[in-house]
């Protein structure tokens, strides 16, 4: 019972203050009180977000190294936005059946990759994935109807800032509580223990096989609706948006988030977008200073005193939320 209250509490308070951040930063658009560049950056941190949790699920909660997540996101940006292009129908309908045709396709390829290389592990897996992600972005431009090396174009997008940042944010909410309940619920239990100790894993009776496709094909689903807020975000689609460079990027955020924390990636993902953007008036030394900040934080986050300090941190919150109820 006590558990069944604390993850009901986890709920409302994640939903208060998901429609707080909404609350505030749509107030912020309309007054045109953000620049316009940060308006617009807002999209992109909703879809690199979804992009970091959905790696997470397989680095953070399976254990498995993943490089060639920009594979899914690409079929799922290809898929759900041709089929934006080629059909007429209005815009709300056209944007969440995309988000839904671009999920499956990735999630169907991400279920027949997983099932190839499943027995696959560690530094093998690693370059396996980034072998397909190759692949996948050398195979769109062969396709009919994808334009080629020309990328894919007049994707329909929506007319304000705040329509595309509400859109866009609440696919975000949707992931967010999607993962949360799945890695609470008995699957969830199910991949972590194959994290901890595959073998004890499948002695309980554990299918891994089919539990690791279930990971991949779930992550899959998400980086192609990631892909789809992308390619309405930017009405133009090249295979050279999903190189490789992606995959470690989102990588970083996963492990700069610390692996298996949702909070973790979602902070990652904003720290990592919105520093370039922010440092923009340094010109030359933008990306340098970028990098050393990137450098820090990593160095940081791998501090035991660091680690210790977070630890108490925490506990202080859980003590006072129990005054708080007593």
């Amino acid at each position: 019972m006590n558990y069944k209250n604390t993850y009901v509490r986890k709920i409302i308070g994640g939903v208060l203050c998901f429609v707080a951040i909404w609350a505030v930063v749509s107030l912020l658009i309309v007054t045109g009180v953000l620049p316009r560049s940060v308006q617009s950056l807002t999209v992109k941190i909703c879809y690199y977000i979804i992009l970091a949790l959905s790696l997470d699920l397989i680095v953070g909660y399976l254990g498995d190294l993943s490089l060639g997540h920009a594979a899914f996101y690409a079929v799922g940006a290809y898929s759900g936005c041709a089929f934006a292009v080629y059909t007429n129908l209005p815009l709300l309908p056209k944007f969440v059946l995309a988000l839904i045709i671009g999920g499956l396709c990735a999630a169907l390829v991400g279920y027949l990759i997983s099932s190839a290389i499943i027995k696959l592990r560690g530094d093998y897996l690693a370059i396996v994935t980034l072998a397909f992600g190759e692949f996948i972005r050398s195979f769109v431009k062969i396709i009919p109807g994808l334009g080629g090396t020309k990328g894919l174009i007049g994707i329909p997008s929506f007319e304000s800032r705040f329509g595309s940042f509400t859109a866009a944010y609440i696919v975000v909410g949707l992931v967010v509580l999607c993962i949360f309940n799945f890695t609470h619920s008995r699957h969830g239990r199910m991949i972590t223990a194959i994290r901890d100790n595959a073998i004890a894993a499948e002695s309980v009776g554990i299918n891994i096989k089919q539990t690791k496709v279930l990971v991949f094909a779930l992550s899959s689903f998400m980086a192609g609706m990631a892909g789809v807020l992308f390619g309405f975000y930017k009405t133009t689609l090249s295979p050279s948006d999903f190189t490789y460079n992606l995959s470690i990027e989102v990588l970083v955020m996963v492990v700069l988030g610390g692996m298996g924390s949702i909070r973790g990636s979602i902070i990652a993902s904003v720290i990592i977008v919105a520093l370039p953007e922010f440092l923009r008036g340094a010109d030359n030394y933008r990306m340098l200073i970028y990098a050393i900040a990137l450098i820090a934080m990593m160095m940081l986050n791998a501090s035991p005193r660091f680690t210790a300090m977070k630890r108490k941190v925490s506990e202080s919150i859980s003590q006072l939320r129990s005054r708080v109820k007593r």
